[in-house]
């Protein structure tokens, strides 16, 4: 459904009634096409803390984006030029001539060796005169280490930086999003760092991302193709936000197998047939759901996408008890049935990713949603407690994607001033679309992303509602 709000403040009347008012102005986020594959503009990296010790230049460069490097108010680069002053002014190019305004499309802070109250100073010189200049839809990533559970000095300010992302976060503006990395190996990172600084990520903001140690590698990853090969089963992949997800993974090279329940047979093959992938039709609660897609791929699979949910949404005092079985059932039971038979009949390669859909309203709660939000937070329940396991025994990551309000048929029908309140109440000040949570769900079952597991990751804007 057309959000008339978000067109209505792109224009001039709009603009000028909105900010009289007071209102929310969104700014119309850029999000990947071929035609634009990535951000427009330089990447400006900065350290505060002291050197960290990792090797970022070469993955920054692998990002696309001309890297310029150096301190808050002089940053130099060898293909972003020089660039002078506070917030705006003009960068230089080789030949000396002025080419434009100095704004960089992305801004990485290695904060990784702050470890005291007068480091963070640092973090607030180094983003403070350039913040303004960042372009819209631009992005800011802030790289932390890993908490010191033997230092409290170090464990406190590194902590204190979560703060920091999601204030500034929820003050940036501009269709400018704000993230926080925390890593050990900058080689580890390439994936996240890639995905956090494209278009890929327009509606991820103010989250916190770990990321381990780097796994083994089965050779050079095809960054435009790099499910090729590979199979990738997507419940739920009918319509919606399983449909994009599957298109997304198509995209990438994937085999996607469509599954869905019989009375979407028509749908699941349509989408299939479009892909070039193939489709399953069962009921995913169904006890031997596990074992029958086990059956239906005896060649293994190498990505599993939890996607299948349902809402019966009513306050508990009147929720009959089948409303609330119904969507456990779904949500929750059959996501824990499914995965439990596959990893059990090694139906998942080694290196395989499972990838489950948690929701904000599991992680901050929702009016008339006790069942639902139950459900998504035992997902995300699920994916801490598997997800070191998984990985151990298996090979396999575990993580989830948390929606928050996303453009689909069933928001649509949502009450007008209820779906006003859940677009305008981000850090965005809009809905996300279905592609947001599928690109997010492509880089975490991306081959790359061996190192990122266990995470919960919000596809939200930076929802007012919860962390």
């Amino acid at each position: 459904m057309a959000d008339r709000y978000l067109s209505f403040t792109a224009t001039a009347p709009g603009r000028f009634l909105t900010a009289r008012l007071g209102l929310p102005q969104p700014a119309a986020l850029t999000r990947w096409t071929a035609e634009r594959p990535s951000l427009d503009g330089h990447l400006l990296h900065l350290t505060a803390g002291g050197p960290s010790g990792l090797d970022l230049a070469p993955v920054l460069a692998r990002t696309g984006l001309p890297t310029a490097t150096g301190t808050a108010g002089s940053t130099t680069g060898s293909d972003a030029g020089t660039t002078t002053g506070s917030d705006a002014g003009t960068t230089t190019g080789p030949t000396g001539r002025a080419t434009g305004p100095t704004g960089p499309a992305a801004v990485v802070l290695d904060a990784t060796g702050v470890r005291d109250v007068d480091a963070l100073a640092e973090v607030h010189a180094a983003l403070h005169p350039v913040v303004r200049s960042v372009a819209a839809s631009g992005r800011v990533v802030v790289l932390g280490a890993p908490l010191d559970a033997r230092d409290h000095h170090q464990a406190a300010v590194q902590q204190a930086l979560e703060g920091f992302v999601r204030s500034l976060g929820k003050e940036i503006g501009r269709g400018r999003t704000v993230n926080l990395v925390r890593l050990t190996d900058a080689s580890a990172a390439e994936s996240t760092l890639r995905f956090l600084l494209s278009p890929r990520s327009a509606y991820v903001s103010g989250q916190v991302i770990g990321v381990g140690a780097a796994e083994g590698s089965d050779g050079p990853v095809d960054w435009d193709l790099p499910l090729a090969g590979r199979t990738a089963l997507v419940t739920g992949a009918a319509r919606g936000i399983g449909e994009a997800v599957a298109e997304t993974l198509a995209r990438y090279g994937a085999h996607v197998v469509v599954l869905d329940v019989p009375q979407a047979a028509q749908d699941a093959r349509r989408v299939a047939a479009r892909l070039g992938g193939s489709a399953l039709t069962l009921d995913i609660t169904a006890a031997d759901a596990g074992e029958r897609i086990a059956a239906e791929l005896p060649d293994g699979l190498d990505v599993l996408i939890h996607n299948a949910g349902i809402t019966r949404d009513r306050r508990l005092v009147n929720m009959p008890a089948e409303r609330w079985s119904s969507v456990l059932d779904v949500n929750l039971a059959s996501v824990l049935r499914t995965t439990d038979a596959l990893l059990a009949k090694g139906a998942l390669r080694t290196g395989g990713r499972i990838v489950a859909t948690a929701s904000i309203a599991g992680l901050a709660g929702n009016a008339g949603q006790t069942n639902y939000g139950a459900s998504k937070a035992g997902v995300a329940g699920l994916v801490r407690s598997l997800a070191p396991r998984a990985l151990a025994e298996h090979g396999v990551t575990v993580n989830a994607v948390a929606p928050g309000f996303i453009e689909t048929r069933m928001t649509a029908a949502v009450p007008l001033f209820i779906r006003e309140a859940g677009r305008r109440m981000n850090s965005l000040a809009q809905g996300g679309l279905p592609v947001d949570v599928a690109e997010t769900t492509a880089w975490l079952a991306h081959p790359a992303s061996g190192s990122v597991n266990g995470q919960v990751v919000r596809v939200c804007g930076q929802s007012l509602l919860g962390a």
